[in-house]
């Protein structure tokens, strides 16, 4: 079988006394979706937050298309063909749609001041090129005119400048932590056929999701944490029928997230 386009292997996180993360172990193959599930604080955001080289890992390691991305800073991640969002919306309020997209494009479009200055044509053509791609992202995202300021745009749009932004990097792995969170069914419904098309035109994805029937619509496979453990993993219909699974949502207070809802 060929080399999965992220392995995951003995991944461990331990915060003072914590383990947030324990010995997790999982792939994602090229042009795959798989689904990060759990209850909360089962330890999925700590997870891409390790991917990204926000944390360190304590122990294990974390292979993209062969190369290890223990220990690399963010941004050499990213060079490598890794994007996220965010749970939290981190985009810059005071700022356009397009100049939030545009800024995704910061390491593609940002020649050193040597090189602007002996080939300022060539930096004009190249950001020409960024704010048209960013332009063209933004349509693909259904989202108004670039020139709007982000925060006029209702929360459910936010998250498509995100979306939009992360892809602004060209990216071969795209992690979306909670992506339809805040948004209303049919931005929800939405984002389900973007996501899509998006792993036809090539991208892998790996999701965060609480919305369980966009889980088991849009997911090749699942990897279901609990309390930072991998307890199940396979196709969403047997992940559905898992007892392991069934008994850690329901154990959540007022099974707030079970997978049925």
């Amino acid at each position: 079988m060929a080399e999965p386009l992220l392995r995951v292997a003995g991944l461990t996180k331990v915060f003072g006394g914590l383990r947030a993360v324990g010995d997790l172990s999982f792939g994602v193959d090229r042009h795959e979706i798989v689904g990060l599930i759990g209850p909360n604080g089962a330890g999925k955001t700590t997870v891409f937050n390790l991917l990204t080289g926000l944390y360190r890992p304590t122990a294990g390691d974390m292979v993209f298309d062969g190369h290890s991305l223990a220990g690399l800073p963010p941004y050499r991640i990213t060079a490598l063909g890794i994007a996220r969002t965010f749970q939290n919306l981190r985009l810059f309020t005071s700022m356009s749609v397009l100049d939030n997209v545009l800024v995704g494009m910061h390491l593609s479009i940002a020649p050193r001041l040597v090189e602007a200055l002996a080939t300022a044509p060539a930096a004009r053509t190249r950001e020409e090129a960024a704010r048209a791609r960013a332009a063209a992202l933004i349509a693909e995202m259904g989202l108004p005119e670039p020139g709007a300021p982000v925060a006029s745009l209702p929360y459910g749009q936010q998250r498509l400048v995100e979306l939009a932004r992360a892809l602004a990097t060209s990216p071969r792995l795209l992690l979306l932590d909670e992506p339809s969170a805040g948004m209303n069914p049919n931005e929800t419904d939405q984002l389900v056929k973007i996501i899509t098309q998006l792993r036809r035109e090539g991208l892998t994805i790996l999701l965060i999701e609480h919305h369980m029937r966009m889980i088991m619509g849009t997911c090749d496979r699942i990897v279901v944490l609990n309390q930072g453990e991998k307890i199940a993993e396979g196709p969403p219909e047997a992940v559905q029928r898992d007892a392991r699974v069934i008994e850690a949502y329901l154990g959540e207070e007022e099974g707030s997230h079970a997978p049925d809802h």
